[in-house]
């Protein structure tokens, strides 16, 4: 081979080098598979962080397997038992979709978790349900996360949910524990059990 062209094809050489030793971006390197984090309600093709329950939406339980597949805008898209699924970060985007991934599919399984509450408890979380006394790790894995636009202050003594009825609010004792359930009657009756 001719020197000049030696010479010329260096720098494309380096530059090919560069960029195969270079770190992979973080959706390249980060599968972001694991499990549902909470209790969330899909219609069959999407899942808010919201959690909003119209009445019409399917209970996707905490500690269902999900597998990665892309990000789109203010989404991710998973699989979740064999239906490829959007997860949509609506209502938090104060948050990276790199944060969004992590809390609302982590690597370890919330079940294993739930294991050590009590049947009650774990009844509750799996039907989206909030009893008196539940923790806010509890809560989270019941309802979902506190979507950020609505709760920027997660230390706050009480967080703000939507249901097709009327918002209702979670109300915490000094030491993080639920306190009451405030909302309108058709809704308190929905997601607290006495």
């Amino acid at each position: 081979m001719p020197r000049r062209l030696v010479l010329a094809l260096r720098p494309v050489a380096l530059a090919l080098a560069v960029l195969a030793a270079a770190p992979a971006t973080a959706q390249e390197t980060k599968p972001y598979e694991g499990f549902l984090c909470c209790s969330l309600l899909s219609d069959g093709s999407w899942i808010s962080d919201l959690a909003y329950d119209d009445g019409y939406k399917k209970i996707v339980p905490a500690g269902t397997p999900v597998k990665f597949t892309g990000f789109g805008r203010w989404r991710m898209y998973v699989e979740i038992e064999g239906k490829q699924l959007g997860l949509g970060n609506d209502y938090s985007r104060t948050m990276t979709m790199d944060e969004f991934a992590k809390l609302y599919v982590p690597t370890a399984d919330p079940k294993v978790r739930m294991q050590s509450f009590p049947p009650k408890v774990r009844e509750a979380i799996l039907n989206r349900k909030v009893m008196k006394g539940m923790t806010r790790e509890q809560v989270v894995m019941s309802l979902g996360h506190p979507s950020t636009s609505y709760n920027p202050d997660l230390s706050k003594p009480l967080w703000q949910y939507r249901y097709r009825a009327g918002d209702f609010q979670v109300f915490w004792t000094d030491d993080g524990k639920v306190d009451l359930v405030f909302g309108p009657p058709e809704v308190r009756s929905k997601v607290f059990v006495e």
